[in-house]
């Protein structure tokens, strides 16, 4: 886990209707070993929103270009129906929480980002939500208060309405 991921988890963790599980393994086939039961990620972070009655698999980067974040995003593209599954099966997610990616991004990247996810054609008929999109700048914790998160700043204008 780099610097980032823990800023970030802090700052999911603010709010104390969100449970984090960090580093969570997402295997979509059942087996003892992921390492060979076939397709599986790490996600960063996967947070269950229990106010919102929602799921989030977040995923952290400032990597620039974002390579890895848009190859794990296109592989849970290929494979969304089965990650659901399993997601329901190994963390006990109800049927009825929806999941959605929440990716966490300098605010430098965000236009190659969004047009990266554009391509995808994610949230737009396919099984994959659109992903929401929250700044680095925005979780630093001197921007919120650390016991309940409200009163953040508004998000940057030029993360689409759709992804906020």
């Amino acid at each position: 886990m780099d610097f980032f991921e823990n800023v970030v988890v802090e700052y999911l963790r603010a709010d104390r209707a969100v449970f984090v599980n960090t580093q969570c393994c997402i295997q979509l086939n059942e087996g003892s070993n992921p390492d060979t039961s076939g397709p599986h990620w790490y996600c960063d972070a996967v947070a269950v929103d229990f106010r919102s009655r929602a799921v989030f698999l977040c995923e952290i980067t400032f990597a620039k270009p974002p390579t890895g974040l848009l190859k794990r995003l296109s592989g849970w593209h290929e494979n969304w129906d089965g990650l659901l599954q399993a997601l329901r099966r190994d963390c006990a997610i109800p049927d009825y929480f929806p999941v959605r990616p929440w990716i966490f991004i300098p605010e430098a990247l965000i236009g190659t980002v969004v047009d990266a996810l554009e391509k995808f054609k994610l949230g737009y008929g396919t099984a994959v939500p659109t992903p929401k999109i929250t700044t680095l700048e925005m979780t630093s914790p001197w921007l919120y208060p650390s016991w309940n998160r409200m009163g953040e700043a508004a998000k940057p204008t030029s993360i689409p309405k759709h992804m906020r």
